[in-house]
């Protein structure tokens, strides 16, 4: 049995991905400067967030993600067992090391923090309100932003203005403050997230003292049942199809259909137009939902590309006209969660234990709802925005001969924009020739087949020195990773039953049919009625295809991941964190899915 991982310092550079390195921040990379912490420090692959190669700019999420968790963390909540989560890049792939509160800090920070958290906890409702309309306001902002060519003349109005500056200065500023906006915006998306995992975690740790044996699916169970934005998408294409059968519209929608005829038949009459306003008033912003982790910007939006919300529309008439309910089990899992909550309350032994049970438990359903809805306005609505301004921004420099397509703008890192950015308009101020229409096209060129070859390596789950016992909460919540997880990866996967895999009880129930193995959304038009879906990892925008599956089946996360939520929600069976599923299972093998007990049976096939 091996006892470590691999160095990172001794990670080979897979071949045609030589100069890698370049296309990242220097300080999220491994160093021999940081080599004696690094290399004694255990870091996991973080297939949740980012499974794939970055491209360089979208690496600005990932940094402003996890500087801003750790941020909020270290600085401002003192989180008394927890420090920050250190990250960095290996050949395109995030690893994360969380950072432990040194053990003579933590008695102190305690007091800290429970004032801190419980000023936020005591005005959740009013800071949350407030919360809101924060982030309705920077979309907004970032939504305003310009990025236009730079023109000939500038227009006489600039003059007699007295504004004092041009347009090669508003080129400039809009992009500073595109990041300034991408930091912010990230800020807030931890202001309320880490304080609704730690009541939660309160709640969790609460149960684990009082009932020693109880399943974390049954704690799980207890929160159930949320109203949530994160589901409103969904709700919004179930409403659509509704009204395309109550109108009588529904025989225009035809599975696979080209979205421009559908619109031409609706527009034909007072009824599609109808349906087509219904459509529009939906999709802002709901439609701004990537089918991905809305991390990368290769994933599709919605209102971007409206065949995959048109697809899932059809495929929802179809139900409707069946009679299938398609609401969420919500009054099902209010039933199981009341169940649950009185069968464990009963058991505490005092009225003081079943006040603070109660209080616990409160608190968790109050603050719980922001642990999913961050997911919408942050990950989905407002990065759609910015991954379209970037575009606009590509098409600028495209214009100007610096890049030879829109979508090369992203090869770029977010600091080395501001320099060709600088380059393009000091060129345009002298009047003289720029150097990056000579430099870019085949540097860029270059950096795509690095990242290319980055794509097609194989990132191992783990690097350094495991720790004895994996303690830290919200790296067994979030990420899945726990001491068992950490053994199975030593030992490549043995340990288990031939033929069986163990992960998260992630959702309840137990089902047998065929697999269903997709690695990225663009699958998803091959999932039939009856599967049971194995993916590395889901993203909360395939929830129409719930209604299909039978069961969910994923690599990574835990019981706190979107995954797990979104399928107890929906009242689908899941196991969450299996790490070698994909691997192992093949479509159309038969498997036994328990989400009671966290274990996946291939059967046969």
């Amino acid at each position: 049995m091996a006892d470590r991982f691999p160095s990172p310092f001794d990670i080979s550079t897979p071949d045609g991905a030589e100069g890698w390195q370049e296309l990242y921040t220097y300080s999220s990379l491994f160093g021999e400067e940081r080599r004696e912490y690094e290399d004694a420090a255990f870091w996991f692959h973080d297939g949740v967030h980012w499974p794939e190669a970055l491209t360089p700019w979208d690496t600005t999420f990932m940094e402003f993600a996890i500087a801003s968790l750790s941020q909020y963390n270290t600085r401002h909540y003192l989180i008394p067992p927890a420090y920050g989560v250190d990250f960095r890049i290996l050949n395109g792939y995030v690893y994360l090391s969380p950072v432990p509160a040194p053990a003579e800090e933590i008695e102190a920070r305690v007091p800290l923090f429970m004032e801190r958290a419980g000023f936020y906890f005591g005005n959740w409702d009013r800071l949350y309100d407030d919360w809101l309309v924060k982030i309705r306001d920077l979309v907004k902002e970032m939504s305003a932003l310009s990025f236009t060519s730079l023109p000939d003349m500038e227009e006489l109005e600039v003059i007699t203005s007295g504004a004092g500056k041009g347009s090669g200065n508003d080129l400039l500023a809009s992009y500073h403050r595109l990041l300034d906006l991408s930091l912010t915006l990230w800020q807030y998306h931890f202001e309320f997230l880490n304080l609704g995992y730690a009541a939660y975690l309160d709640f969790f740790g609460f149960c684990k003292a009082a009932f020693p044996s109880i399943p974390d699916l049954a704690i799980a169970k207890m929160v159930a049942g949320v109203d949530v934005d994160l589901f409103r998408p969904d709700d919004e294409l179930k409403k659509l199809a509704r009204l395309a059968v109550s109108s009588g519209i529904d025989d225009r929608f035809v599975a696979g259909g080209d979205v421009a005829t559908i619109w031409q038949k609706l527009e034909a009459d007072e009824a599609g137009g109808a349906w087509i306003a219904e459509w529009e008033r939906a999709a802002e912003p709901w439609f701004n939902f990537s089918t991905g982790s809305g991390f990368y910007h290769t994933d599709k939006i919605w209102i971007e590309n409206t065949e995959v919300p048109v697809g899932y529309i059809t495929d929802y008439i179809v139900k409707v006209k069946e009679g299938i309910d398609l609401d969420r089990p919500v009054d099902a899992l209010h039933v199981e969660r009341d169940r649950v909550v009185g069968e464990y309350r009963e058991l505490l032994d005092s009225e003081e234990d079943r006040e603070a049970f109660d209080a616990k438990l409160g608190l968790s359903r109050t603050v719980f709802p922001y642990v999913e809805n961050h997911n919408f306005y942050v990950e989905h609505w407002a990065h759609s925005v910015l991954w379209r301004k970037m575009r606009d921004l590509g098409k600028v420099l495209e214009s100007a001969g610096f890049i030879a397509d829109t979508e090369d703008v992203f090869m770029f890192k977010r600091s080395e924009l501001a320099d060709v950015l600088w380059d393009l308009y000091a060129a345009w101020a002298v009047g003289a020739p720029a150097r990056g229409p000579g430099y870019w096209p085949g540097e860029i060129q270059r950096r795509r087949h690095i990242h290319q070859a980055l794509k097609e390596w194989s990132a191992p789950p783990a690097l350094g020195i495991p720790p004895e016992v994996v303690t830290e909460p919200f790296t067994v919540m979030l990420w899945g990773i726990t001491s068992d997880s950490v053994a199975a990866w030593l030992n490549s996967g043995e340990g288990d039953d031939e033929g069986v895999l163990s992960g998260f009880a992630a959702s309840p129930g137990l089902v047998e049919g065929p697999a269903r193995v997709i690695f990225s959304a663009d699958q998803i038009g091959e999932i039939e009625d009856g599967e049971i879906l194995v993916a590395p990892l889901t993203a909360p925008s395939w929830a129409p295809i719930f209604g299909k599956i039978k069961a969910t089946v994923t690599d990574v996360g835990g019981m706190m991941s979107h995954a797990a939520i979104v399928c107890r929600e929906y009242g689908l069976p899941a196991v969450t964190g299996t790490a070698f599923g994909t691997k192992t299972i093949k479509t159309g093998q038969m498997l036994r899915v328990d989400g009671n007990t966290g274990k996946v049976t291939i059967l046969e096939g």
